[in-house]
C-alpha cells in the first residue's frame, strides 16, 4: 500500500508518520513542509475551549486526542530521537473582568461534568502561581494535567521520524488530482506526478483548490487569519501556559524554556491575506499587557500571520470521500495541533483497510454541502 499525502502541516505529517509506523509506504507532497499554520501556532494544549461546550461529537474527539497525546509524543520522540517540546505542567486560566469570571465558571462546570481535573483559584492563589500577573486578576482555574507543545519542534520530530521510517518527501506543489475511476495520485507543478494506491488531502485551506477534483467531493475550506507574536527574555517570563479572559475573549501566553513567550491570536476573516498589521500587533500587545503588565519590557522577536482551515461547519473533515481511495484530513480550524494525535491514528487505521474509529465518524468528509 502506497499512500500519497498532499500537505505537510502537522496533520499531514502526523498522518504520514502513523501510516509509516503501521507498515505502509508514504510520500508527502508539499513545497515547504511545516511552514504555514503549524509553524505559526503557539501549541497550547488546554483541557477544553469554547468550541466544545455545545458540540458533543467535537468534545469526544478532542478529549480522545487529549488522552492520546502523552503516548503519541513519547512514541514520536522514540521514533525520531528528538524532543517534541511537550510540557504537561498545567494551564492557568485567569479572569480580568466580570465576563472573564463568567467564562471561568462555565469552564469549570464543563470540566467537572466531563471528568477533567481542574482547581478553582482565588486572585491571591493566581498571583502565587504567576507573580507577574496583573494585580487586578479576579480569580482563576488551574488544569494540572494539561500544558503545551512547541509545534516547530513537533513538526521537526515528525519529519525526522518520517525519514527514519523510509517515507519520501516531495518538495513540490500538487496542482491536480489524478482520477481514473479512483484517486491515483497528483500532478506536480514542477512536472511529472506522484501516484499511489490512496491519496490523502491534508492541505489546510488550500485543499479544495486542487485541480481535477470532481464537483461536490471536497467542500470549501476557508482561510481564517491569525496573527501571533513571539517575545523573548533571558529567562522564562511565565512558569506555565496562561490564558487571560476579558471582554468576552481570551489571550493566550505560552512560555518556552528558552525564554520565548508566544502571544496569540487574532481572528480575522480576510480570505488568503497573510499581511502582518499594526492593528493586529497592537491588539495582541494590549491584551497581553492587561494580563502581564511588565510584558512590554520583553524583546520583540517575531510576528507571524497564518491561515487556519475552517470547514463550512467549523468541524474537521476526516476520512473517505465519494471518490474511491481519496481521503480528507483538513478543516481542523483552531485546534489542529490539539487534534493531530486522534486524526493521525484514525487515518492510519483507515488507510490500512480498517474501519474508522467511532469517535471520528461524525466528521466524515461527505457530511457537508456547498462543495466547490
Amino acid at each position: 500500500m502506497h499512500v500519497v499525502i498532499v500537505g505537510g502541516g502537522v496533520i499531514g505529517l502526523a498522518t504520514a508518520w502513523r501510516a509509516l509506523a503501521g507498515g505502509l509506504d508514504v510520500t508527502v507532497v508539499d513545497p515547504e513542509p511545516a511552514s504555514k499554520a503549524s509553524y505559526a501556532s503557539a501549541g497550547m494544549l488546554p483541557p477544553a475551549n469554547e468550541q466544545l461546550y455545545d458540540d458533543d461529537p467535537l468534545r469526544r474527539l478532542y478529549l480522545a486526542s487529549r488522552d492520546r497525546y502523552p503516548s503519541f509524543v513519547a512514541e514520536l520522540e522514540e521514533a525520531s530521537g528528538r524532543s517534541a517540546g511537550y510540557r504537561r505542567d498545567g494551564v492557568l486560566d485567569v479572569a480580568l473582568d466580570d465576563a472573564g469570571v463568567v467564562g471561568l465558571d462555565h469552564a469549570h462546570r464543563f470540566h467537572k461534568a466531563h471528568g477533567i481535573r481542574t482547581e478553582t483559584l482565588t486572585a491571591e492563589e493566581c498571583l502565587a502561581y504567576e507573580p507577574r500577573l496583573a494585580p487586578t486578576v479576579r480569580g482563576g482555574l488551574f488544569a494540572p494535567d494539561d500544558g503545551a507543545i512547541d509545534p516547530r519542534r513537533l513538526t521537526a520530530a515528525l519529519l525526522t521520524a518520517i525519514e527514519r521510517l523510509g517515507g519520501t518527501l516531495v518538495a513540490d506543489r500538487a496542482t491536480d488530482l489524478l482520477v481514473e475511476g479512483r484517486a491515483t495520485g497528483v500532478r506536480l507543478a514542477g512536472g511529472g506526478s506522484v501516484t499511489g494506491d490512496r491519496t490523502v488531502l491534508a492541505a489546510g485551506c488550500w485543499t479544495h483548490l486542487l485541480g481535477g477534483l470532481p464537483p461536490g467531493v471536497v467542500p470549501e475550506v476557508r482561510p481564517v487569519k491569525g496573527q501571533i507574536l513571539r517575545l523573548r527574555s533571558a529567562e522564562p517570563f511565565l512558569s506555565r501556559t496562561t490564558r487571560g479572559l476579558m471582554g468576552g475573549s481570551a489571550v493566550y501566553l505560552v512560555p518556552r524554556p528558552d525564554g520565548e513567550l508566544v502571544v496569540g491570536a487574532t481572528y480575522e476573516e480576510l480570505g488568503y491575506d497573510t499581511t502582518v498589521t499594526a492593528g493586529g500587533v497592537a491588539e495582541l500587545l494590549d491584551k497581553a499587557r492587561a494580563v502581564l503588565p511588565e510584558v512590554t519590557g520583553l524583546a520583540f522577536a517575531e510576528v507571524t500571520a497564518a491561515l487556519r482551515p475552517g470547514s463550512p461547519d467549523d468541524r474537521p473533515l476526516i476520512g473517505a470521500t465519494s471518490v474511491p481511495d481519496l481521503l480528507l484530513a483538513t478543516g481542523h480550524f483552531r485546534i489542529g495541533v490539539q487534534l493531530c494525535a486522534v486524526t493521525a491514528d484514525a487515518l492510519a487505521t483507515v488507510l490500512a483497510g480498517g474501519e474508522p474509529p467511532e469517535v471520528v465518524r461524525p466528521f466524515a468528509a461527505g457530511r457537508t454541502v456547498g462543495a466547490v
